[in-house]
């Protein structure tokens, strides 16, 4: 599943032929949502922002469109009505006077006015973007150490979209190998240091995950990583999919394991409980 970088470029790549242009025609292939079509044609888009893993196409008339690609969603911008060659089934279709922007096999998709918008289920339950500018590592750490999520391990916790909205799998995982920190602590067993850390990690790594389409190791490593011929899947993680290689610190190899049913890689020295 897509995590919060890369909703957030697709959300760039959306407004760079999106905002401040009209929409010549509007279609869904969902048929509950057939009825806006009308309402939205003709309109300009406004804004397009995300919310973790939701991205919300905003028009002037006061609605938005809500998306969430789950597993499978994608989006596609092409030249107007050139459509990929895909077997996927096409929800939205949004055409400017010269490009069009496709959304294919998402199912989790709305068209709300502002009142729905501040009722929609996952937006009131999420917590800030982990790539919002009101978000810092002091604010980070003051949400490990706050009541409602403190005594929940972390392992758990990278995964709550109502703590940090935006975080997934891997950066589950980088986020707390670069932390130092063990899967299963819960920030009340932190000390102070390792809580900063934390918050410093999380910001370091969301944002590098943005700036690089999803990579996370450190750009001197990429470098030399490149440099002896590894190609991108081999250099883009510290530790997420390697389990049995060596750990890029300490050398120890990296462990696997499922927590919250999902995958989660580990160095057992430098993440040592």
């Amino acid at each position: 599943m897509p995590e919060g970088p890369e909703i957030r470029r697709e959300a760039d790549r959306l407004a760079k032929v999106l905002v401040d242009e009209r929409l010549e025609d509007v279609s869904f292939g969902l048929p509950r949502l057939v009825q806006y079509e009308s309402r939205l044609a003709g309109c300009t888009v406004s804004a397009i922002d995300t919310r973790g893993k939701a991205l919300l196409t905003r028009f002037d008339n006061g609605l938005t469109l809500y998306s969430h690609n789950q597993l499978y969603g994608r989006w596609y911008v092409c030249q107007r009505d050139g459509y990929p060659d895909t077997g996927r089934s096409l929800r939205v279709a949004l055409h400017t006077a010269t490009h069009s922007a496709l959304l294919y096999s998402a199912s989790d998709i709305e068209v709300l006015d502002e009142d729905e918008l501040a009722q929609q289920p996952f937006l009131r339950r999420a917590g800030p973007d982990l790539l919002s500018e009101d978000l810092s590592a002091k604010a980070v750490a003051e949400r490990l150490r706050g009541s409602r999520f403190r005594r929940r391990a972390l392992q758990a916790l990278y995964l709550d979209q109502s703590f940090i909205a935006g975080v997934g799998n891997y950066l589950r995982s980088e986020i707390l190998f670069h932390a130092r920190v063990a899967p299963g602590a819960s920030p009340q067993k932190l000390d102070d240091t390792a809580i900063a850390r934390l918050g410093r990690s999380t910001m370091i790594i969301g944002r590098r995950a943005y700036r690089t389409a999803g990579i996370t190791n450190p750009p001197s490593r990429v470098r030399a990583l490149k440099a002896q011929g590894y190609k991108r899947a081999d250099y883009r993680f510290a530790v997420f999919a390697r389990e049995d290689r060596p750990c890029y610190r300490c050398g120890s190899l990296i462990r696997r394991t499922t927590a919250s049913s999902r995958r989660l890689y580990w160095c057992p020295v430098c993440q040592a409980p």
